[in-house]
């Protein structure tokens, strides 16, 4: 089966692909080669099965985990961008630039901000009591910051589904994050 997939790949032409992106990286226009389909593939599978790109309901996991979810795309994209080479990076508007801009100006800013700040609540957790209990009653100066950060990774998860339904889309793939079939 794999050689099947290998050869329908190949057979692709290269062709101009225009997706919408977040974080003000805007409307770019990819063309889309094998490396950059086989590249953004990669990278749609991972972002597509972890909780980076997934609603997370108020009363389920734990914030913990979602910012270790993220933060494990940075390696995973470095990864990718290493196996793929520098066919990936032909100008600012192909693959591996703009899979470092989304490291750079979309989740860095979530990480920077909100890992110092768990890492403190989470020292702070008195015995006997459980981590889970400790982060959803972490209130800081009367403002709720599990509420905050949780209302925070909404966004950023909806972002993150953005990406990944345009790395879908450069890979040549139907996008179906959250359950959902796009067949555009």
């Amino acid at each position: 089966m794999a050689k099947k997939i290998t050869r329908k790949i190949k057979n692709l032409k290269a062709k101009d692909l225009t997706v919408g992106l977040p974080w003000g990286l805007g409307s770019i226009t990819f063309e889309a080669d094998e490396v950059q389909q086989r590249a953004a593939w990669a990278l749609y599978v991972e972002l597509s099965t972890r909780v980076a790109s997934q609603p997370l309901k108020d009363d389920e996991g734990v914030l913990r985990e979602a910012l270790q979810s993220i933060y494990s795309i940075f390696g995973i994209t470095r990864q990718i961008l290493r196996e793929a080479g520098p066919e990936v990076a032909n100008g600012e508007k192909s693959f591996g630039p703009v899979a470092i801009a989304v490291l750079n100006k979309g989740l860095r800013p979530f990480t920077a901000r909100w890992h110092p700040l768990l890492k403190a609540h989470e020292d702070q957790c008195p015995e006997g009591v459980s981590p889970v209990d400790h982060e959803r009653n972490w209130v800081v100066d009367g403002e709720d910051y599990h509420q905050l950060m949780r209302t925070e990774l909404v966004t950023l998860q909806e972002e993150i589904a953005q990406y990944a339904e345009a790395l879908a889309k450069i890979s040549g793939a139907k996008h179906t994050i959250q359950g959902e079939t796009d067949n555009s």
